[in-house]
């Protein structure tokens, strides 16, 4: 297992179960934020009936679980064998989610069918660097296809490759992991030097009352030949 494997699942033990039901009594739900029951759901795929889609760093499959609920073929992908057998364990065999403990960019780098759509919710998008991943995941879209990833606004000055720090035990150092942090506008350029077009990238602000970090939602779709 590498590293990066062990603080993603260091990580997983630090974070608390999706809850039994949202607050509209829901089994299942997508959600692109860091706040309960906040925000768009899976309507940013547009994905068609029976639609491909690719989770890039799916955790513990919350996400993934909700489009097999729709009828739609869910493949997640994680390099953590904890987040990745907690999600086992919840879901069971669901029909139509495939699971795979692998990295994102050798997972996509491989033969397969194209997807109808890709996504991140702080995941594989956020901590790969781009200039890898966005070519092989315009590879295997179909054209049309969308990409949509969430994540924390970048802090104003802190651009590009920054570490993100995993806590450990009071007597151990924390886990450092990569991340990759652009204002809005630079991903709408980077999206369409890499053959993406329609991109938008915007920040929706957190719920009243809460902590005033928001998050940042980009979208786009592969060009058609």
């Amino acid at each position: 297992m590498t590293d990066t494997a062990i603080a993603w699942d260091t990580y997983s033990r630090q974070r608390p179960e999706r809850r039994p039901v949202n607050s509209r009594g829901e089994t299942t739900w997508f959600n692109w934020t860091q706040y309960e029951d906040h925000g768009p759901g899976a309507e940013l795929l547009d994905l068609p009936a029976a639609g491909r889609v690719l989770d890039l760093g799916c955790g513990k499959g919350g996400n993934a679980v909700h489009l097999a609920s729709l009828g739609m073929q869910a493949v997640g992908v994680d390099v953590s064998p904890v987040q990745l057998r907690a999600a086992g364990q919840r879901w069971g065999e669901v029909s139509g989610l495939e699971l795979h403990h692998t990295d994102a960019i050798a997972y996509l780098q491989g033969a397969g069918e194209p997807f109808d759509a890709a996504y991140s919710v702080y995941g594989a998008v956020w901590f790969t660097d781009p200039g890898l991943l966005l070519p092989v995941v315009r590879e295997r879209l179909r054209p049309g296809g969308r990409l949509v990833f969430s994540q924390r606004p970048p802090v104003e000055g802190c651009y590009g490759c920054q570490a993100s720090y995993i806590p450990r035990e009071d007597d151990e150092d924390p886990m450092v992991v990569k991340r990759w942090d652009y204002e809005p506008a630079v991903w709408v350029q980077m999206l369409a030097e890499y053959g993406f077009v329609d991109a938008r990238a915007t920040v929706l602000a957190a719920p009243p009352g809460r902590r005033k970090v928001g998050t940042l939602i980009v979208e786009a779709r592969a060009s058609r030949p």
